[in-house]
């Protein structure tokens, strides 16, 4: 449904998007992982057609998002970042204005305001002004919105950031029923608990695409064993190890302990280690890899081959 072939996109000597492939088959929720500055934004605004690449090629349903934007513009539906919507009209309002933009039919209309309501949980709020929504009600009428022309491709920027936790749940959930109806989703987020909802996931550092593949196949793939233990002093235990060898990544999240390591053999060195500093770890264990670990050594591998190539 979507193809990228060595998208690159710059900004003057900023490269935002370096030489990026690959695809997102229909049907699917497509992951763009990474932090801020990562490339994702800008990723998404070109298969938008918001944006025409600086080299490569992009294409939707097999339609160059340069010669054929207006075309793709009526099968997409996005949803930026920012709070879109207009915080002075109500919530009907809003939707009544999208579908104008998009022109849905108004034969239609009513029927699927009264529909997408309904699914967004929005249906006492009819006429509520969307500045005095909560922040998670907010995006679930930006989703809603966002769907009012039936788009069969679904871009979705951070769509949960800054809201609660229960609203966090509440939106994957209704993005989970669009998935179920058919729609493309691309995705895109910071937090890796959401990229395990994902049928396929891609890392993204600096602009440039670091792995792409299903949740479970980068976590078997990961190469290391993962350790956790908890310590009342986690820090101490932490510094401690950190010069040991074989350790790829070693963190602390309150009292939990988390080592990851090239080698299994590596852990009556590790407990030698917190014996001799007097350094007390409980229940140190194998536990499974996260998409945080296979990113961070992704990450670190990167660091590591940048270093030695300026050495």
């Amino acid at each position: 449904m979507i193809s990228l072939a060595h998208l690159t996109k710059t900004f003057a000597e900023t490269i935002a998007v370096n030489d990026v492939s690959f695809d997102v088959g229909a049907g699917e929720i497509f992951g763009l992982i990474g932090p801020d500055g990562a490339g994702k934004t800008t990723t998404l605004r070109v298969i938008s057609t918001a944006m025409a690449p600086t080299h490569g090629r992009v294409t939707v349903d097999g339609r160059d998002v340069v010669r054929e934007a207006e075309t793709i513009k009526q099968e997409i539906g996005y949803m930026p970042q920012r709070f879109a919507l207009y915080p002075d009209l109500t919530v009907v309002e809003n939707m009544n204005f999208f579908a104008d933009i998009f022109g849905s039919p108004p034969s239609e209309r009513a029927a699927l305001i009264d529909k997408l309501l309904g699914f967004a949980r929005l249906e006492p709020f009819r006429t509520r002004y969307a500045k005095n929504l909560s922040g998670g009600m907010q995006k679930k009428l930006a989703l809603a919105t966002t769907l009012m022309h039936q788009p069969r491709v679904l871009l979705l920027d951070e769509p949960t950031t800054g809201v609660d936790p229960v609203s966090r749940r509440e939106f994957w959930d209704l993005v989970t029923n669009v998935h179920l109806d058919g729609v493309t989703i691309v995705v895109s987020t910071p937090y890796l608990d959401e990229a395990e909802r994902c049928t396929r996931v891609a890392l993204m550092h600096r602009g440039k695409l670091i792995a792409n593949d299903a949740p479970n196949h980068l976590r078997a793939q990961l190469g290391a064993f993962v350790f956790e233990g908890h310590s009342a002093q986690a820090r101490a235990a932490e510094q401690a190890i950190q010069t040991l060898p074989g350790l790829l990544n070693v963190n602390t999240y309150g009292d939990v302990i988390r080592i990851i390591a090239d080698d299994a053999a590596r852990i009556p060195a590790i407990e030698k280690e917190w014996h001799t500093r007097n350094v007390a770890v409980q229940h140190l264990q194998p536990v499974a890899p996260r998409l945080e670990d296979v990113f961070v050594l992704a990450i670190e591998k990167l660091q590591a081959e940048h270093h030695a190539a300026q050495a």
